[in-house]
Protein backbone atom coordinates (compact mmCIF):
# COMPACT_ATOMS: atom_id res chain seq x y z
CA UNK A 1 0.00 0.00 0.00
CA UNK A 2 2.82 2.41 0.86
CA UNK A 3 4.50 1.72 -2.50
CA UNK A 4 1.24 2.58 -4.24
CA UNK A 5 0.96 5.84 -2.31
CA UNK A 6 4.59 6.66 -3.13
CA UNK A 7 3.87 6.04 -6.82
CA UNK A 8 0.97 8.46 -6.86
CA UNK A 9 2.89 11.02 -4.81
CA UNK A 10 5.80 10.87 -7.23
CA UNK A 11 3.41 11.40 -10.13
CA UNK A 12 1.81 14.40 -8.43
CA UNK A 13 5.22 16.00 -8.02
CA UNK A 14 5.91 15.84 -11.76
CA UNK A 15 2.48 16.18 -13.40
CA UNK A 16 2.00 19.78 -14.63
CA UNK A 17 -1.78 19.66 -14.31
CA UNK A 18 -4.53 17.28 -13.27
CA UNK A 19 -8.09 17.03 -14.56
CA UNK A 20 -10.66 18.07 -11.99
CA UNK A 21 -13.33 15.80 -13.44
CA UNK A 22 -12.70 12.53 -15.28
CA UNK A 23 -15.45 10.73 -17.17
CA UNK A 24 -14.97 7.12 -18.28
CA UNK A 25 -16.75 4.92 -20.80
CA UNK A 26 -16.00 1.51 -19.29
CA UNK A 27 -15.87 -0.65 -22.43
CA UNK A 28 -14.50 -4.11 -23.12
CA UNK A 29 -15.93 -6.31 -20.38
CA UNK A 30 -17.53 -8.76 -22.80
CA UNK A 31 -14.50 -9.04 -25.09
CA UNK A 32 -12.23 -9.47 -22.05
CA UNK A 33 -14.36 -12.44 -20.95
CA UNK A 34 -14.56 -13.94 -24.44
CA UNK A 35 -10.77 -13.87 -24.75
CA UNK A 36 -10.64 -16.05 -21.64
CA UNK A 37 -13.43 -18.38 -22.65
CA UNK A 38 -15.67 -16.98 -19.91
CA UNK A 39 -19.26 -15.79 -19.86
CA UNK A 40 -19.87 -12.08 -20.42
CA UNK A 41 -21.22 -11.85 -16.87
CA UNK A 42 -17.76 -12.72 -15.56
CA UNK A 43 -16.33 -9.86 -17.55
CA UNK A 44 -18.80 -7.47 -15.95
CA UNK A 45 -17.84 -8.77 -12.50
CA UNK A 46 -14.17 -8.16 -13.28
CA UNK A 47 -15.11 -4.70 -14.51
CA UNK A 48 -16.70 -3.88 -11.15
CA UNK A 49 -13.39 -4.68 -9.44
CA UNK A 50 -11.58 -2.44 -11.92
CA UNK A 51 -13.85 0.45 -10.99
CA UNK A 52 -12.89 0.02 -7.35
CA UNK A 53 -9.19 0.24 -8.28
CA UNK A 54 -9.68 3.34 -10.40
CA UNK A 55 -11.82 4.97 -7.71
CA UNK A 56 -9.07 4.46 -5.14
CA UNK A 57 -6.46 5.81 -7.55
CA UNK A 58 -8.55 8.93 -8.15
CA UNK A 59 -8.78 9.50 -4.40
CA UNK A 60 -5.02 9.06 -4.02
CA UNK A 61 -4.42 11.61 -6.78
CA UNK A 62 -6.82 14.13 -5.28
CA UNK A 63 -9.16 14.14 -8.28
CA UNK A 64 -12.51 15.37 -6.93
CA UNK A 65 -14.94 14.08 -9.59
CA UNK A 66 -15.24 10.76 -11.42
CA UNK A 67 -18.23 9.87 -13.62
CA UNK A 68 -18.55 6.44 -15.23
CA UNK A 69 -20.88 5.09 -17.91
CA UNK A 70 -22.17 1.99 -16.16
CA UNK A 71 -25.35 1.14 -18.10
CA UNK A 72 -26.83 2.92 -21.11
CA UNK A 73 -30.46 3.14 -22.18
CA UNK A 74 -29.42 1.08 -25.21
CA UNK A 75 -28.16 -1.68 -22.90
CA UNK A 76 -31.76 -2.53 -22.05
CA UNK A 77 -31.86 -4.15 -25.49
CA UNK A 78 -29.24 -6.76 -24.58
CA UNK A 79 -30.25 -10.39 -23.89
CA UNK A 80 -32.52 -10.55 -20.86
CA UNK A 81 -30.18 -12.87 -18.98
CA UNK A 82 -27.29 -10.44 -19.32
CA UNK A 83 -29.43 -7.48 -18.23
CA UNK A 84 -30.65 -9.36 -15.17
CA UNK A 85 -27.08 -10.34 -14.31
CA UNK A 86 -25.98 -6.71 -14.63
CA UNK A 87 -28.75 -5.51 -12.33
CA UNK A 88 -27.84 -8.16 -9.75
CA UNK A 89 -24.17 -7.20 -10.05
CA UNK A 90 -25.09 -3.55 -9.52
CA UNK A 91 -26.77 -4.33 -6.21
CA UNK A 92 -23.97 -6.64 -5.10
CA UNK A 93 -21.24 -4.16 -6.05
CA UNK A 94 -22.90 -1.20 -4.35
CA UNK A 95 -23.36 -3.12 -1.12
CA UNK A 96 -19.82 -4.51 -1.18
CA UNK A 97 -18.12 -1.23 -2.01
CA UNK A 98 -20.07 1.17 0.21
CA UNK A 99 -17.76 0.52 3.23
CA UNK A 100 -14.75 1.27 1.02
CA UNK A 101 -16.39 4.47 -0.18
CA UNK A 102 -16.92 5.49 3.43
CA UNK A 103 -13.31 4.69 4.28
CA UNK A 104 -11.90 6.71 1.39
CA UNK A 105 -14.31 9.64 1.58
CA UNK A 106 -16.21 8.89 -1.62
CA UNK A 107 -19.66 10.35 -2.19
CA UNK A 108 -21.88 8.33 -4.51
CA UNK A 109 -24.35 9.83 -6.98
CA UNK A 110 -26.38 8.32 -9.81
CA UNK A 111 -27.78 9.89 -12.98
CA UNK A 112 -30.08 8.59 -15.68
CA UNK A 113 -33.60 7.27 -16.11
CA UNK A 114 -33.39 5.56 -12.73
CA UNK A 115 -37.11 4.74 -12.62
CA UNK A 116 -36.42 1.98 -15.15
CA UNK A 117 -34.13 0.16 -12.73
CA UNK A 118 -35.55 -2.72 -10.68
CA UNK A 119 -36.78 -1.63 -7.26
CA UNK A 120 -34.05 -3.58 -5.48
CA UNK A 121 -31.42 -1.70 -7.51
CA UNK A 122 -33.01 1.67 -6.75
CA UNK A 123 -33.14 0.80 -3.04
CA UNK A 124 -29.48 -0.21 -2.93
CA UNK A 125 -28.52 2.99 -4.74
CA UNK A 126 -30.59 5.19 -2.45
CA UNK A 127 -29.09 3.60 0.66
CA UNK A 128 -25.51 4.03 -0.56
CA UNK A 129 -26.14 7.61 -1.68
CA UNK A 130 -27.56 8.47 1.73
CA UNK A 131 -24.71 6.81 3.63
CA UNK A 132 -22.01 8.58 1.61
CA UNK A 133 -23.66 11.98 1.19
CA UNK A 134 -21.28 13.81 3.55
CA UNK A 135 -18.05 12.40 2.07
CA UNK A 136 -15.99 15.02 0.27
CA UNK A 137 -12.79 13.55 -1.20
CA UNK A 138 -14.30 12.20 -4.41
CA UNK A 139 -17.74 12.37 -5.99
CA UNK A 140 -18.32 9.14 -7.92
CA UNK A 141 -21.28 9.41 -10.29
CA UNK A 142 -22.75 6.29 -11.87
CA UNK A 143 -24.55 6.86 -15.18
CA UNK A 144 -27.26 4.19 -15.14
CA UNK A 145 -30.03 3.73 -17.69
CA UNK A 146 -28.50 6.87 -19.19
CA UNK A 147 -28.01 8.34 -22.63
CA UNK A 148 -27.21 11.91 -23.54
CA UNK A 149 -30.07 12.12 -26.04
CA UNK A 150 -32.51 10.95 -23.36
CA UNK A 151 -31.04 13.53 -20.97
CA UNK A 152 -31.32 16.39 -23.47
CA UNK A 153 -34.87 15.42 -24.44
CA UNK A 154 -35.85 15.33 -20.77
CA UNK A 155 -34.19 18.72 -20.25
CA UNK A 156 -35.98 20.29 -23.23
CA UNK A 157 -39.36 19.03 -22.06
CA UNK A 158 -38.73 20.52 -18.63
CA UNK A 159 -37.74 23.89 -20.09
CA UNK A 160 -40.75 23.87 -22.43
CA UNK A 161 -43.03 23.29 -19.44
CA UNK A 162 -41.41 26.17 -17.53
CA UNK A 163 -41.87 28.49 -20.51
CA UNK A 164 -45.49 27.38 -20.75
CA UNK A 165 -45.93 28.19 -17.06
CA UNK A 166 -44.52 31.67 -17.61
CA UNK A 167 -41.35 31.05 -15.59
CA UNK A 168 -39.11 31.91 -18.57
CA UNK A 169 -39.32 33.69 -21.89
CA UNK A 170 -37.87 31.77 -24.86
CA UNK A 171 -35.14 34.39 -25.33
CA UNK A 172 -34.02 33.84 -21.72
CA UNK A 173 -32.98 30.25 -22.38
CA UNK A 174 -29.18 30.15 -22.48
CA UNK A 175 -26.42 27.62 -21.76
CA UNK A 176 -26.66 28.17 -18.02
CA UNK A 177 -30.40 27.45 -17.95
CA UNK A 178 -29.86 24.23 -19.89
CA UNK A 179 -26.89 23.10 -17.77
CA UNK A 180 -28.88 23.61 -14.58
CA UNK A 181 -31.55 21.21 -15.84
CA UNK A 182 -29.28 18.37 -16.88
CA UNK A 183 -28.68 15.29 -14.74
CA UNK A 184 -25.24 16.65 -13.90
CA UNK A 185 -26.43 19.99 -12.51
CA UNK A 186 -24.07 21.01 -9.72
CA UNK A 187 -21.13 19.06 -11.13
CA UNK A 188 -18.32 20.62 -13.20
CA UNK A 189 -18.01 19.54 -16.82
CA UNK A 190 -15.49 16.73 -17.42
CA UNK A 191 -11.99 17.81 -18.34
CA UNK A 192 -10.95 14.37 -19.56
CA UNK A 193 -13.08 11.66 -21.17
CA UNK A 194 -11.50 8.20 -21.24
CA UNK A 195 -12.84 5.30 -23.27
CA UNK A 196 -11.34 1.87 -22.77
CA UNK A 197 -11.55 -1.17 -25.03
CA UNK A 198 -10.09 0.28 -28.23
CA UNK A 199 -13.23 1.84 -29.71
CA UNK A 200 -13.05 5.52 -30.66
CA UNK A 201 -16.51 6.99 -30.18
CA UNK A 202 -18.40 8.57 -27.28
CA UNK A 203 -21.56 6.46 -27.56
CA UNK A 204 -24.19 8.96 -26.48
CA UNK A 205 -22.42 9.83 -23.22
CA UNK A 206 -22.44 13.36 -21.74
CA UNK A 207 -22.68 15.03 -25.15
CA UNK A 208 -23.38 18.50 -23.72
CA UNK A 209 -20.93 18.26 -20.83
CA UNK A 210 -17.94 17.01 -22.84
CA UNK A 211 -18.03 19.84 -25.40
CA UNK A 212 -14.51 20.93 -24.40
CA UNK A 213 -13.23 17.74 -22.78
CA UNK A 214 -9.99 16.14 -23.90
CA UNK A 215 -10.59 12.64 -25.31
CA UNK A 216 -8.35 9.67 -24.53
CA UNK A 217 -8.90 6.26 -26.11
CA UNK A 218 -7.21 3.31 -24.45
CA UNK A 219 -6.83 -0.10 -26.12
CA UNK A 220 -7.02 -1.75 -22.68
CA UNK A 221 -10.21 -3.63 -21.90
CA UNK A 222 -11.92 -2.17 -18.84
CA UNK A 223 -11.27 -5.11 -16.45
CA UNK A 224 -7.52 -4.60 -16.99
CA UNK A 225 -7.65 -0.82 -16.61
CA UNK A 226 -6.02 0.11 -13.30
CA UNK A 227 -4.23 2.90 -11.49
CA UNK A 228 -1.23 2.73 -13.81
CA UNK A 229 -3.46 3.01 -16.86
CA UNK A 230 -5.18 5.99 -15.27
CA UNK A 231 -1.81 7.65 -14.69
CA UNK A 232 -0.96 7.13 -18.36
CA UNK A 233 -4.21 8.79 -19.42
CA UNK A 234 -3.68 11.73 -17.07
CA UNK A 235 -0.08 12.10 -18.22
CA UNK A 236 -1.28 12.35 -21.81
CA UNK A 237 -3.89 14.91 -20.74
CA UNK A 238 -1.28 16.94 -18.87
CA UNK A 239 0.72 17.42 -22.06
CA UNK A 240 -2.18 18.92 -23.98
CA UNK A 241 -3.10 22.57 -24.38
CA UNK A 242 -6.77 23.36 -23.83
CA UNK A 243 -7.76 26.46 -25.82
CA UNK A 244 -11.59 26.53 -25.64
CA UNK A 245 -11.72 27.96 -29.15
CA UNK A 246 -9.06 30.63 -28.48
CA UNK A 247 -5.57 30.99 -29.93
CA UNK A 248 -2.41 29.90 -28.15
CA UNK A 249 -1.41 33.54 -27.76
CA UNK A 250 -4.70 34.37 -26.03
CA UNK A 251 -4.31 31.42 -23.65
CA UNK A 252 -0.72 32.29 -22.78
CA UNK A 253 -1.29 36.05 -22.40
CA UNK A 254 -2.74 35.88 -18.84
CA UNK A 255 0.22 33.72 -17.82
CA UNK A 256 2.69 36.24 -19.24
CA UNK A 257 0.83 39.12 -17.56
CA UNK A 258 1.01 37.30 -14.23
CA UNK A 259 4.75 36.75 -14.67
CA UNK A 260 5.27 40.43 -15.54
CA UNK A 261 3.30 41.44 -12.44
CA UNK A 262 5.38 39.16 -10.22
CA UNK A 263 8.57 40.56 -11.72
CA UNK A 264 7.44 44.15 -11.15
CA UNK A 265 6.51 43.35 -7.56
CA UNK A 266 9.95 41.85 -6.98
CA UNK A 267 11.70 44.96 -8.33
CA UNK A 268 9.49 47.25 -6.23
CA UNK A 269 10.42 45.29 -3.12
Amino acid sequence: MSQTKDKYQAFLETAPKLPRHIAIIMDGNGRWAQQRGQAREQGHAAGAKALDKVMRAAVALGIPYLTVYAFSTENWGRPQGEVEALMSLLVETIREQTPGMQEHGVRLLAIGDLDRLPSISRTALAEAIEKTQHNDKLTLTLALSYSARWELSHCMRRIATEIQQGLYLPEEIDEAVISQRLCTAGLPDPDLLIRTGGEQRISNFLLWQTAYAELYFSPIYWPDFDGDALLEAISDYSGRERRYGLTREQINKPIQQAEDTDLATTHDA
